[in-house]
C-alpha cells in the first residue's frame, strides 16, 4: 500500500502536468532520479529545458507549497539536473528551474523560479 502523502503528491503531479501542457510546455521525464537527487518534471519550452519542482498541499496553513523549496532544496535540484544533462548529453541547450505550487485542486507556475 503507499502512503498518502505519496498518493498526494502524485496527484500533484498529475495536476501540474496538465497545467503545463494547456500552456503549451512539453514533458519530457517525471520522476527522474540522479546521483545527487529526483527531479519531479522535465519538459521543454521552446528551445529551453525546464526542471520543474512540484510542491503540493492541501491548505494553506503553514504557507504556500511554493515557499517549501529551499535553499538547500534548490541545490539539490541543481545537482539533479547537472546530472541529467551530463547523463543525456543536453549541454547544448539553455535551462531554467520552475515550481509548480499545488494547492488543492488548483496549481500555479512560477517561472524561472530560482
Amino acid at each position: 500500500m503507499i502512503a498518502q502523502h505519496l498518493l498526494k503528491g502524485r496527484k500533484g503531479e498529475r495536476i501540474a502536468c496538465m497545467l503545463l501542457m494547456k500552456q503549451g510546455i512539453d514533458i519530457l521525464a517525471r520522476r527522474y532520479r540522479g546521483r545527487s537527487g529526483e527531479l519531479d518534471i522535465i519538459a521543454y519550452e521552446g528551445e529551453t529545458l525546464v526542471f520543474i519542482e512540484v510542491k503540493t498541499r492541501s491548505t494553506a496553513d503553514f504557507g504556500e507549497p511554493w515557499q517549501f523549496v529551499d535553499w538547500r532544496k534548490q541545490q539539490i535540484l541543481r545537482h539533479a539536473a547537472d546530472d541529467f544533462i551530463a547523463d543525456h548529453d543536453l549541454g547544448q541547450y539553455t535551462y531554467r528551474f520552475d515550481i509548480v505550487s499545488v494547492l488543492g485542486d488548483e496549481a500555479t507556475l512560477f517561472r524561472n523560479a530560482f
